[in-house]
């Protein structure tokens, strides 16, 4: 028998994605405040044998999308989220799995967000990713901003 929970709406979207299929892509961790996905090194691995950098902004990013998507849509709203933009720093190879952690930037509240959406249909997020290797150095991070949009009628 299967104990396993099911996963929430938005990672089971997430993962049904092919790209991210190919990454091998999972959830590593949910605490409403933090997100964490994770991939092998093997299938995202570049030339040099360390991660692929499409492969860490992509991860970095995912997870991002896959925080703000489940909070907004654990708060009843039906939203569609999009990175606007972001910004990633590659400090040093990683040459291990992959994985992010995604949280709300500083200065910034869910509520404030969720109040924005349910107000107008439309909120930003400033998030922030990192990824550290299995040393704890930090590899890379992601300062991005989301936006979330109610979908088309």
């Amino acid at each position: 028998m299967d104990t396993t929970p099911p996963l929430h709406p938005a990672i089971t979207r997430l993962l049904s994605m092919p790209p991210v299929q190919a990454m091998q892509l999972r959830l590593s961790g949910f605490d409403g405040e933090m997100l964490g996905l994770s991939a092998p090194l093997a299938p995202n691995v570049n030339d040099k044998g360390s991660a692929f950098g499409g492969s860490l902004a992509s991860v970095m990013t995912l997870a991002a999308w896959a925080l703000m998507s489940i909070r907004l849509e654990d708060a009843g709203n039906c939203a569609e989220v999009y990175v606007q933009d972001s910004s990633v720093r590659y400090l040093t190879p990683l040459y291990g799995d992959l994985h992010a952690i995604a949280r709300l930037a500083e200065g910034q509240t869910w509520s404030e967000v969720l109040a924005a959406f349910a107000a107008r249909g439309k909120a930003r997020a400033l998030m922030e990713v990192e990824m550290r290797d299995a040393a704890g150095t930090l590899c890379c991070t992601l300062a991005g901003r989301f936006v979330a949009l109610a979908p088309r009628r």
